[in-house]
């Protein structure tokens, strides 16, 4: 028999991770949001509850999701007084996708094992469309015998557990995320300043990204990102609000471990730069705002593509 599944944070993520789950087959019982309209919408869509409170999400559930935003909402879905999903949870899994620190995965291991639940981490590396199709990429942090058992679930969503990877225990799977996601945001800021240059200089930009996808410039971020710097479409799959929140943790990896981060801090200030002018909604593509000559804050765009 199928575990039933509840989500905690049904945003465009956690949303259709839910969808997918149930049109696999998976019984979704329950869903919550901090938006409750939100979690009314998608219940009436599923044909579930959406509980008031996050005590009676554990209640319906067998293995609860939970895709919040930063540590402050993991704090507070975790908390040890008052409202929580540890209340009543013993026996639960709890799958935690959000991209927070790696301490705070750690310590929510431990109060769901004072609770007697378990906890995974399980980071995403991929956006809304892969979320809908069950092509996420996966990287897992915590005790390996709840990921084994919690594998099926995973698989599904996961190109049948193709893009599915175990880290190592809690914190690991954060730890390699948060440095995913400052790579790519390096990429992403230096993309921009490349094509911001050649468009200075006049230079024929579909000619300029073709060449650099034939050579060593060549990223992930160039398919992705390269025609919506260029086309000024900045519709939202990753936020630059996102991009600074993530390339923040990874800085206090490097602070950690004293390792010096210049890349990273350089890419840090441009999304963090964007925020401060009020455009940290806008994609991460929108760092070409602060790079081509001419451009400033405008509102984003809406448009239907595949990230």
């Amino acid at each position: 028999m199928s575990p039933r599944i509840a989500f905690v944070g049904v945003g465009r993520m956690g949303a259709n991770m839910a969808r997918r789950l149930s049109e696999c087959g998976y019984p979704v019982t329950a869903v919550f949001d901090a938006r409750p309209g939100a979690a009314a919408e998608l219940a009436k869509e599923l044909g579930c509850q959406h509980p008031g409170t996050l005590a009676e999400v554990t209640a319906l559930a067998d293995i609860v999701v939970t895709v919040v935003t930063d540590d402050r909402a993991m704090e507070r879905i975790f908390a040890k007084k008052g409202d929580s999903l540890l209340t009543g949870a013993k026996g639960r899994v709890f799958i935690n996708c959000a991209t927070v620190t790696p301490a705070i995965h750690v310590e929510v291991q431990k109060r769901a094992a004072k609770a007697g639940a378990d906890s995974l981490e399980a980071c995403m590396a991929s956006s809304i469309s892969q979320a809908r199709n069950g092509t996420l990429y996966l990287m897992v942090g915590g005790e390996r015998k709840v990921f084994d058992r919690v594998a099926p679930l995973l698989r599904v969503l996961s190109d049948e557990g193709k893009l599915l990877r175990y880290i190592g225990p809690a914190g690991t799977a954060a730890q390699v995320k948060a440095l995913v996601n400052m790579v790519m945001n390096i990429n992403t800021a230096g993309l921009a300043e490349g094509l911001g240059i050649g468009a200075a200089l006049g230079l024929d930009l579909a000619t300029l990204m073709e060449v650099f996808s034939q050579t060593g410039a060549n990223s992930r971020v160039l398919a992705t990102d390269g025609q919506d710097m260029v086309n000024r479409d900045h519709s939202c799959f990753f936020s630059a609000a996102h991009a600074a929140k993530d390339s923040g943790i990874a800085l206090g990896l490097a602070r950690k471990t004293r390792i010096q981060a210049p890349l990273g801090t350089a890419a840090y200030r441009q999304f963090a730069k964007m925020v401060t002018l009020g455009i940290g909604d806008l994609d991460k593509s929108g760092v070409a705002e602060l790079t081509f000559r001419g451009r400033g804050p405008r509102p984003r765009t809406k448009k239907a593509r595949r990230r």
